[in-house]
């Protein structure tokens, strides 16, 4: 349950109380978010026996926050946020407390342009030259030295997930936070791919050569040229295309230049609440016609206050788009007022998902079949 890491937070609680008093939580939580409804034991058993007897994979995550070691040239209180330090081993540790098979583990290329602007992220500067794509080697150096140090088991294609299980390790798949690392550069997809990269979310909170973001104002009114170079080399090599935080125009861009199916890893939908990094509907439904892409369901705190609430989102998500097209995408240590903040808590959310009579086969595709799915149709279209 990240003792030693939540100590380090409270240690780091006094220079980064600014940041909390000014509305920034994604900082720290001293602890874990509410459950918000009962579960009987006999309940959290019977989620444990679905979870081993199904993988649950996270298509968006930071276990560890691996992405603030190292990180240099920082803006005033991210520079604070990156001094609270990563904590791989906690966060790995709770995951095989609670029966997760395998996580996507993001870098995030922009983290070094970033500042807070409110209680949100924002680029505050350019990068420098060359900056960008040694920020992205520190990060995935970091994430390939977990397999090195026996913490996960590399996950390359669908089969390595079962392998990593029957190894009793979590499977680690690395992805990307953003293509500025690409600079625009279409052979990068191709360095990428060979360092063992097997998605990448096009943007993140900073207009970047291939496009505009969904929080800011847009420069290029959509996809780039360079963008749509990068969509078809992800589809050649079999990567699979991430169009969470992209506006709606450079979203639609990519799917109109893909050839496979994309996911939106993170995200929730306009409508019982809102917010500007939500997507539309009719964005929503293109991404989901798009040959089986996915939504992934995001429990950032916004109009929702504990676990409960994730459940009522992930169900909406189901709702809206349909039991074969919605995932997980927790965005683990690095999202916004999160109320599903440590993956030992993942029984209680299938619980809860059973309690509101979501079938055993549902609650296996929500939790991690539908993203296999997904992922074993792009890579044997691609290669």
């Amino acid at each position: 349950m990240r003792t030693w890491s939540r100590r380090r937070v409270f240690s780091g609680l006094g220079v980064a109380a600014a940041a909390v008093g000014a509305g920034v939580y994604w900082a720290a939580r001293p602890t874990p978010a509410p459950i918000g409804f009962p579960i009987a034991p006999d309940e959290l058993a019977a989620a444990r026996q679905l979870l081993a007897r199904h993988p649950a994979v996270d298509a968006h995550a930071h276990p560890g926050r691996s992405f603030v070691d190292g990180a240099q040239n920082l803006s005033g209180l991210v520079w604070i946020y990156a001094r609270l330090g990563s904590f791989e081993d906690d966060t790995i540790a709770d995951m095989r407390a609670g029966g997760l098979a395998a996580a996507a583990f993001a870098a995030v290329a922009d983290f070094q342009a970033l500042g807070l602007q409110g209680e949100g992220l924002a680029a505050v500067r350019a990068f420098e030259p060359g900056e960008a794509w040694a920020s992205y080697r520190r990060q995935i150096d970091r994430l390939k030295g977990l397999a090195s140090r026996g913490l996960v088991f590399p996950v390359k294609t669908v089969a390595d997930v079962a392998a990593a299980r029957a190894a009793g390790k979590v499977g680690a798949l690395l992805t990307v936070e953003g293509g500025d690392f690409l600079e625009g550069r279409v052979d990068r997809v191709a360095l990428a791919h060979a360092d063992g990269v097997r998605s990448i979310t096009l943007m993140h909170y900073r207009n970047n050569e291939l496009g505009d973001i969904i929080t800011g104002e847009p420069v290029h009114q959509g996809l780039t040229p360079a963008g749509r170079a990068v969509v078809r080399e992800m589809n050649r090599l079999g990567m699979l295309v991430d169009v969470a935080h992209a506006s709606e125009a450079t979203a639609l861009g990519v799917l109109d230049a893909s050839s496979q199916p994309v996911i939106a890893s993170h995200v929730h939908v306009h409508g019982k609440a809102t917010h500007p990094r939500f997507i539309s509907p009719a964005l929503m439904r293109a991404v989901v016609a798009k040959g089986g892409g996915l939504v992934g369901a995001w429990p950032a705190g916004i109009a929702i206050v504990d676990l409960r609430g994730f459940v009522d989102r992930a169900l909406e998500l189901v709702e809206l788009a349909g039991i074969d097209h919605v995932c997980l995408g927790t965005d683990m240590d690095a999202n916004y007022k999160p109320v599903f903040d440590t993956y030992a808590h993942l029984p209680h959310f299938v619980a809860g998902l059973a309690q509101r009579g979501l079938a055993e086969g549902d609650i296996a595709k929500l939790i991690g079949g539908n993203y296999l799915r997904l992922l074993a149709a792009v890579q044997s279209a691609g290669a």
